[in-house]
């Protein structure tokens, strides 16, 4: 019996004779074709996401059954390539049809034409393990291709070429201990819902540099962690992400525009291409893949893009790279969840969410981390991850928020407040916090000694600062004590000075940790080594202090270039020159 269209409700389809069919199988609905995926069997019926638009799609049309899950094709081609939400280059489909994706257009995620110089790192009668690098190519200018033995293989190797191969081709044939032959492309396909396996999953560690001071400083993340960054609309969630992923470390990075507007990931296409990267001097695009699943495309195309973009990313962390993922934003990826829950007739959980939308969210953040990949030779990997949640009105008690916070370790919380002042990034200092401060210590202790302290203490002023600000609403700044006024003062000047920084100058927006401890330092050196000597005043002017040239130095340190970093220690010469003057 043939499956069949018996109803049709937005991106939900149902069919009946559906026996033969698997979850998660690909299926191809209706006469134009188009992309689906079971989600739900019961008594030979199946409930089918469909990742395209249903408009004029009605009962009785054809189902047609693929035999496969819905999968991503790994191998060279990935980096500087912008994809839908179910690995389709999008390049590739506007050459099919045009600026507006026609339905049941299909595209291979590599280009399956293109020939590529794989060179083997293994010899014929050697033995491997699934997960051993059996060769390289040179996907770009910075990103070397490992080709690793699939999953579920091992044996001898009994033949491995070299040469220039398209992805499809043989590449290397291996024997396992039954005798059978195993044949090796440099392409191989992944169930995205499966996370890919590894040995074990060990700490994460190792300095992620943002280049941002009030992230690496005060609340950071290390390779292989996860974070989140609430906020409301206009607070700067995507600047966030986008400035993070320019600036950061990672070897390799994965940008999932996720149900956001169009125009914002025309920015990352337009900027990525022209940004020189700070590690290798190439473009940033040269280590990027894009997945694309903006706010016009099918609601349903985002639930599967957080997968394929995930599982993507695995596949860099298996070859042994330190891999960054951006999720902007996981909400919409929530809303397509609710969206589809709500129209299979799901008891609904709390705010129309499905009741499983905790799990769901837990199972994302838990592919992140450092681990020990497959083979016979074990790789150190990363995959560090970053959310972006939009909760209505900046809202957190809201069903995403929460159970986001629940699993990561790291919430850099956006305030709109901030953002209208333009204060950038726009990271509430009293609001957000992170797990992963022990984890940096010994980061923090190859730069000084001191740097644990000096920022804890700072910290600690900023939250005291935000008491003594309601003393000083309600009966000015001359009721305060000389120590409470120096509190005041340097807690203004970390804010403003450390914590503020400009994104359109290439000296503050992406600052060395080295040059973060000597910025702090000096931001401190006025409450540390003044407390003593000018509370001991009886009679103290503080508007010397305030209107004394040595301020404005403070407030223009973020200029001082890497190179004249002995400028930090002329600054706190003076200040505390000014404090010897002023305590006399």
């Amino acid at each position: 019996m043939t499956p069949t269209i018996i109803k049709v409700s937005g991106p939900l389809v149902v069919a009946d004779n559906m026996q033969a069919a698997k979850m998660y199988e690909v299926v191809r609905v209706g006469r134009e074709q188009l992309v689906g995926e079971v989600i739900k069997l019961e008594e030979g019926q199946a409930s089918i996401q469909v990742y395209e638009d249903t408009a004029g799609v009605g009962p009785g049309e054809p189902v047609q059954l693929t035999g496969q899950t819905l999968s991503v094709e790994l191998g060279p081609g990935i980096m500087e390539n912008i994809y839908d939400g179910i690995q389709r280059p999008l390049h590739v489909l506007e050459e099919k049809s045009g600026h507006f994706i026609t339905r049941g257009i299909t595209a291979p995620g590599l280009d399956q034409t293109k020939k590529w110089a794989f060179t083997p790192t293994v010899k014929e009668g050697q033995k491997v393990a699934a997960g051993d690098i059996i060769g390289t190519v040179p996907e770009t200018e910075v990103v070397e291709h490992r080709v690793m033995v699939p999953y579920g293989i091992s044996g001898t190797v009994k033949k491995i070429l070299s040469g220039q191969y398209k992805v499809t081709e043989t590449i290397c044939i291996i024997t396992d201990d039954a005798g059978k032959d195993h044949e090796v492309a440099l392409r191989h396909f992944w169930p995205i819902r499966v996370p890919r396996p590894v040995a074990r999953k060990t700490v994460p560690e190792g300095y992620f540099r943002s280049g941002w001071r009030i992230i690496d400083s005060f609340f950071p993340i290390v390779k292989g962690g996860a974070a989140c960054i609430p906020g409301p609309f206009g607070a700067g969630k995507t600047v966030s992400q986008q400035t993070i992923a320019k600036y950061c470390n990672a070897e390799v990075l994965v940008y999932i525009g996720c149900g956001e507007r169009g125009n914002e990931m025309t920015e990352v296409l337009d900027d990525f291409p022209k940004v020189e990267d700070p590690q290798t001097g190439q473009v940033i695009m040269k280590r990027t893949t894009l997945i694309a699943n903006t706010s016009n495309m099918p609601v349903a195309a985002r639930e599967a893009s957080v997968y394929t973009g995930i599982t993507i990313a695995e596949y860099y962390r298996d070859m042994g790279y330190s891999v960054a993922l951006m999720a902007d934003s996981t909400s919409r990826w929530a809303e397509a969840m609710r969206e589809i829950s709500g129209r299979m007739e799901e008891m609904p959980g709390e705010e129309g969410y499905p009741a499983y939308l905790g799990s769901k969210i837990a199972e994302f953040y838990e592919r992140a981390g450092a681990v020990e990949t497959l083979g016979s030779e074990p790789r150190s990997g990363y995959l560090t991850v970053i959310g972006a949640v939009s909760p209505p009105g900046g809202d957190l008690s809201e069903p995403v928020s929460q159970n986001t916070l629940r699993v990561t370790k790291c919430y850099w919380g956006l305030d709109k407040n901030l953002a209208y002042q333009k204060h950038f990034p726009s990271i509430n200092w009293l609001k957000s916090y992170s797990l992963y401060g022990p984890n940096m210590k010994q980061e923090y202790a190859a730069i000084a000694e001191d740097f644990e302290s000096l920022r804890v203490q700072a910290m600690d002023l900023t939250q005291q600062q935000a008491k003594l600000q309601e003393i000083v609403r309600l009966v000015g700044p001359d009721a305060l004590s000389t120590r409470e006024r120096l509190v005041l003062h340097t807690a203004g000047s970390i804010i403003e000075d450390f914590l503020r920084q400009d994104a359109f100058d290439e000296r503050d927006i992406n600052t060395p940790l080295r040059k973060q401890y000597e910025m702090l330092k000096t931001s401190l050196t006025l409450y540390n080594e003044g407390m003593a000597p000018l509370t001991a005043v009886e009679d103290l002017n503080f508007r010397q202090i305030e209107e004394a040239p040595v301020m404005e130095k403070i407030a223009r340190m973020r200029y001082i270039e890497m190179d004249n970093l002995g400028e930090f220690e002329a600054i706190r010469g003076e200040i505390r020159a000014l404090i010897a003057h002023v305590s006399e």
